[in-house]
C-alpha cells in the first residue's frame, strides 16, 4: 500500500529505482484516488486512458537503468499546455474538443524524462480569474471545505496535488494563478522568473506577464519540477538565458524585506495580519534578518495589472474566431459568425475582460490608460530594484484571505482585490513563491493561509533556500 499522503517527488524517485514499487503500482494509486474524489472536487476535466500504459513505458525505462527525476512520476497538467493529440480547451466552449497539433515545450521536456500525464486539470476560462469559477466545466471545489472555492486560475492542478491525485503539477501564473490556489489549499506554488521557463506551447492570456508555474507538496519537489522544465528555448522569443541575469551569491545571512503597509493594510483579515505577524517572528528565530522596506507604488500594482492583463488578452483572445478552429457559428456574413461564435464561445469574464482591454487599447484612451499602466510598470521595477540592493526577499500574505464560498465574490471587483499580493511579481517578471504558513478555524472548518516570497530577477535558489528552512523548522501556525 502508498501512502499517498505523505509521499513526495524525492522519496518516490527512490522507491521506484529500488523497485519498492513500480510506476504502474504508483499510477494505478492515483488512479484510484481521482476516481474516488474527482466527481466531487472537480479537479481534473479529462483523464487520459493511456495512463497505465505510459507508466509500463517508465517501468521499463527503469529496468535498463534509466534514472531521471521525474522519470514514472504521475503529474497533472493544466487545460491551458498544449500536449499532441490530446484535448487542450482552456476550459472554454470556444475551444472545446480541440486537439493539439505540438507539444508545449514543458511537455516535451517532461516526456524525456518519462513523466506520467494524468490529465488535464480545470482551470478559469482561458487563465481568468481567482477561484475557478469561471470554468466553462463547473467549479474546483476546495479539499478543505467544500464549500469553499479553491482559489485559481490553476484551481484543477492545485487540488489535484492537494488532494492526493497527483504528485506534482504544472499550472500557468499570470497575476497569481499558482500561488493564490496553493495557499488556499495548503501546499506550495512557484512562479518563475518572466522567461526562464519557455511559454511555447501555453495559451496565452497576457503574453508580457504569463509564466508556467510548478505546483507541489513541498519547496523540493517544486525545485525538481522547475528543474526539468526550466532553460532558454529558441521557439519562445522572450526566453532567457541562464546567463541573462547574474547569480545570487550564497549568504550566511538573508535579509527579508517587510512592506508593512500593504501586508497589514486595508482589507487584509484579522486572521492573515496575525498569520503574518507570528511568521515574521518564526523566521527571525530561524535566523533570517527582517527590515522594514517602504514601496510607495505597490499599492497602484493591482490597477496596473487590471489594464496591461486586459490589453494582452484582448489581443490574444483575438485569434479565436471560429475560422481555423475551435467553435463555429454560422451568420448570414463573416461579421455575424464573428459575433454568433464568440458570443456562444466566450463566458461572461473573458467577454468582460476583452471589452476593457480593447477600451485601454483605444483610440484616445491608449495614453490615459495602457500608456500611463506601463510608466507605473517601470517605475515599480526601479523601485523594486532599489529595494532589492538592502535586502535579499521580500514578504508579504499570498491572500487577503481564506478561500471565500463558492458564488460569494458575485463582484468581479471583490474578488480583483483577492490578487493584490500576487500581481506585482508578474508586473515585475521576478520569481515568487507561496508556502503553508497556518491554519484558521472558521464555521468549524480548518483552512490553510499562505506567506509569499519574491526574489530579485533569476534568483530562484534563495527562493528554494528560504522554502526548506522554513518546512523544516516551522511549527504549523494555528489561530
Amino acid at each position: 500500500m502508498i501512502d499517498l499522503a505523505t509521499l513526495t517527488i524525492k522519496e518516490a524517485r527512490k522507491k521506484l529505482d529500488s523497485k519498492v514499487f513500480s510506476a504502474v503500482d504508483l499510477a494505478s494509486a492515483y488512479l484510484g484516488e481521482i476516481n474516488k474524489k474527482n466527481k466531487e472536487l472537480n479537479a481534473y476535466l479529462e483523464i487520459y486512458d493511456d495512463v497505465l500504459e505510459q507508466a509500463k513505458t517508465a517501468d521499463e525505462m527503469i529496468k535498463k537503468g534509466e534514472s531521471y527525476p521525474l522519470l514514472g512520476i504521475p503529474l497533472a497538467i493544466k487545460d491551458v499546455i498544449l500536449i499532441k493529440g490530446r484535448k487542450v480547451s482552456a476550459a472554454s466552449k470556444i475551444l472545446e474538443n480541440y486537439t493539439a497539433s505540438y507539444d508545449a515545450t514543458v511537455i516535451a521536456k517532461l516526456k524525456q524524462q518519462g513523466a506520467v500525464f494524468l490529465g488535464r486539470t480545470n482551470t478559469d476560462e482561458f487563465a481568468m480569474g481567482g477561484s475557478t469559477e469561471n470554468s466553462a466545466y463547473g467549479v474546483t471545489k476546495n479539499p478543505h471545505d467544500l464549500e469553499r472555492v479553491a482559489g485559481g486560475s490553476s484551481g484543477g492542478s492545485v487540488v489535484a496535488v492537494a488532494a492526493n491525485m497527483a504528485l506534482g503539477a504544472l499550472g500557468s501564473d499570470t497575476g497569481g494563478s499558482v500561488r493564490e490556489p496553493a495557499a488556499f489549499c495548503g501546499i506550495v506554488g512557484f512562479k518563475p522568473t518572466y522567461g526562464r521557463v519557455s511559454r511555447h506551447g501555453l495559451i496565452a492570456m497576457g503574453s508580457s506577464l504569463d509564466c508556467i508555474g510548478q505546483v507541489a507538496k513541498n519547496t523540493a519537489d517544486a525545485q525538481i519540477i522547475f528543474d526539468a522544465v526550466a532553460g532558454h528555448d529558441t521557439l519562445d522569443s522572450t526566453s532567457i538565458e541562464d546567463t541573462t541575469y547574474p547569480k545570487t551569491k550564497a549568504k550566511k545571512e538573508l535579509t527579508i524585506g517587510v512592506p508593512w503597509e500593504l501586508a497589514l493594510g486595508e482589507g487584509v483579515s484579522p486572521a492573515v495580519k496575525e498569520n503574518f505577524k507570528k511568521t515574521v517572528e518564526q523566521l527571525k528565530l530561524l535566523g533570517f534578518k527582517i527590515k522594514d522596506v517602504s514601496l510607495k507604488n505597490l499599492e497602484m500594482s493591482l490597477a496596473v495589472y487590471y489594464i496591461i492583463m486586459p490589453a494582452e488578452a484582448s489581443t490574444n483572445l483575438a485569434r479565436f474566431d471560429g475560422v481555423r478552429y475551435g467553435l463555429h457559428k454560422s451568420g448570414k456574413n463573416l461579421l455575424e459568425d464573428y459575433k454568433l461564435t464568440k458570443g456562444a464561445g466566450f463566458g461572461k469574464e473573458v467577454r468582460r475582460r476583452i471589452l476593457i482591454g480593447t477600451y485601454v487599447l483605444s483610440a484616445g484612451y491608449f495614453d490615459a490608460y495602457y500608456g500611463k499602466a506601463q510608466l507605473i510598470r517601470s517605475a515599480l521595477k526601479q523601485e523594486f530594484s532599489k529595494a532589492f540592493e538592502s535586502v535579499d526577499l521580500v514578504l508579504t500574505p499570498t491572500a487577503p484571505d481564506v478561500a471565500w464560498k463558492i458564488g460569494e465574490k458575485n463582484d468581479p471587483l471583490s474578488a480583483y482585490l483577492a490578487d493584490i499580493f500576487t500581481v506585482t511579481a508578474n508586473i515585475l517578471g521576478v520569481p515568487a513563491i507561496s508556502l503553508p504558513s497556518g491554519i484558521v478555524e472558521v464555521s468549524g472548518k480548518k483552512l490553510p493561509l499562505g506567506i509569499q516570497f519574491m526574489a530579485p530577477f533569476g534568483a530562484e535558489e534563495l527562493l528554494f533556500e528560504v522554502g526548506k528552512k522554513f518546512e523544516e523548522a516551522k511549527d504549523q501556525i494555528v489561530l
